[in-house]
């Protein structure tokens, strides 16, 4: 197990993007210090997946860090930038990062998933960014309201 680190500051967030560190498990890490846990579920017949709220935090000690720091897509919309990606030395675990494009990335929200195969495209506009896994799945998130994602097979 890593050290804790208690996060609970906008900058202590931001400080640990630009490190590109996120906490491991199935969170969204947002620019205010918050944190939102969520639960992922699959089911099988008919296939969908849903990931929902089970916790939001305005202090939090993760157990366990991760790296993010492999970027496999990116695009920009406006003035802000999606990334996705993965991060390989924890068992291939998939993120998505909205951001500002004004060269600094300055974090507005992080999304972790252990369950999401990683990230290999990414696509941005006014309302969504929509990130598709390697396996397929796609995974609409609000801009906005990133823990109202929707997940998908990527058939329909």
């Amino acid at each position: 197990m890593a050290a804790s680190h208690r996060i609970s500051t906008p900058a202590q967030v931001q400080q640990r993007w630009q490190a590109r560190q996120a906490p491991d498990g199935d969170f969204i890490v947002f620019a205010d210090g918050s944190l939102s846990a969520m639960e992922f579920e699959r089911f099988v017949e008919p296939v969908r997946f849903r990931w929902w709220e089970t916790l939001r935090a305005e202090a939090w000690t993760p157990m366990d860090w991760l790296e993010v720091d492999d970027v496999l897509a990116s695009c920009t919309h406006g003035r802000r930038r999606a990334s996705a990606g993965e991060s390989a030395a924890h068992g291939s675990v998939g993120w998505v990062a909205l951001t500002s494009a004004d060269g600094r990335d300055t974090l507005e929200w992080l999304a972790v998933s252990r369950y999401s195969d990683p990230f290999s495209s990414v696509t941005l506009d006014d309302r969504v960014l929509s990130a598709t896994s390697t396996s397929g799945q796609v995974w609409r998130f609000p801009c906005d309201a990133p823990a109202d994602v929707t997940i998908s097979d990527g058939s329909g």
